[in-house]
């Protein structure tokens, strides 16, 4: 027998309850004396995994028809409204030590796609160089979801407002993803900024399962910030968000980066504003680079906050980051 923990073999309630839990998460409210009706068509979990290592994972993943869980703190809340839906086989992945993990080899920060928000917070590597991620992770909804809540989970769910995902794209991270199409697992990396397609759509293919975070440690001299607003400081979706890293030195900011959430389908890199601040006296380019902000984002109204206040919050909170950057 495999390190595999399988449903029927291992655990022969379990399959009754997950098909429970789905059944019910997927009825939505219906008037009084209304039948009740499911959201989404009701979808029957027949096997589930929990692999010990990577090779049993891609090999699962080869079908393309799994279900991938890990922390659940976004997968399990949205198969109650119906955002969700799951395949016939539900692989839990949280048993593969090679998806654990921070190090640093060769000036590049490997995160492990396993690794809680928790951890990031408790990194003294992150906290020190990759200060911006730190304070996403401080700013992350709870302590109960910081301790399930994975970095590969928050990527994969791919939405505009991530709060990991604006900082990660600070950084010029990029995602490493495994596959077995072959027999044998192949390794492909992709910068960030490309991996995201749309609100909750990335260029993961099905039988690909994202490994690690590969973060090029910046300059020493680099500094780097994360802002968020939102309802509340953390326990809150952000109605925007914003990362900034530049190297400051004599009024001048060079290799700048900015990024900004929730004001886009995706998280973005903002190049046009990277632009305008790069390589001049910082004083004099604020303006334009707000102006050069306002033009680069495409934000909605809705429940939130308006487009218009979206913007506002943009240009008048970025206008406080490069003032506070500015006098250091």
């Amino acid at each position: 027998m495999t390190g595999w923990y399988r449903l029927k073999r291992r655990v022969p309630c379990m399959e009754r309850k997950v098909n429970e839990h789905l059944q019910g998460a997927m009825m939505q409210r219906s008037p009084p004396g209304a039948a009740l009706r499911p959201a989404v068509e009701p979808v029957e979990v027949k096997t589930y995994l929990a692999p010990r290592s990577l090779d049993e994972a891609t090999e699962a993943l080869r079908s393309g028809a799994v279900t991938i869980l890990a922390g659940g703190t976004d997968l399990m809340p949205q198969s109650k409204t119906g955002r969700a839906r799951f395949h016939p086989t539900l692989m839990n992945i949280r048993r593969i030590p090679e998806l654990r993990g921070i190090s640093e080899e060769f000036g590049v920060v490997r995160i492990g796609a396993l690794t809680t928000v928790t951890e990031l917070m408790e990194s003294a590597l992150i906290r020190s160089r990759l200060n911006a991620l730190w304070q996403a992770c401080d700013h992350f909804a709870s302590d109960q979801l910081r301790n399930a809540a994975t970095i590969g989970g928050n990527i994969c769910n791919a939405s505009p407002a991530g709060d990991l995902l604006v900082p990660l794209l600070v950084f010029d991270s990029q995602v490493a993803l495994a596959s077995k199409p072959k027999g044998e697992i192949t390794t492909r990396t992709m910068p960030l900024r490309d991996f995201f397609v749309a609100p909750g759509r990335t260029r993961r293919a099905p039988d690909e399962l994202v490994t690690t975070i590969e973060v090029p440690l910046p300059d020493e001299r680099f500094i780097s910030a994360f802002f968020k607003f939102g309802t509340r400081p953390a326990l809150d979706i952000s109605a925007i968000s914003i990362g900034l890293g530049a190297t400051s030195a004599d009024g001048m900011l060079t290799n700048v980066r900015v990024a900004f959430g929730a004001v886009a389908p995706t998280p973005i890199r903002a190049p046009q504003t990277e632009a305008a601040l790069e390589g001049r006296p910082l004083a004099a380019v604020i303006e334009a680079a707000l102006a050069a902000a306002d033009a680069e984002i495409s934000p909605i109204s809705d429940i939130r906050a308006s487009e218009w206040y979206r913007r506002e919050l943009i240009r008048n909170i970025l206008r406080e980051m490069l003032d506070h950057v500015g006098q250091h």
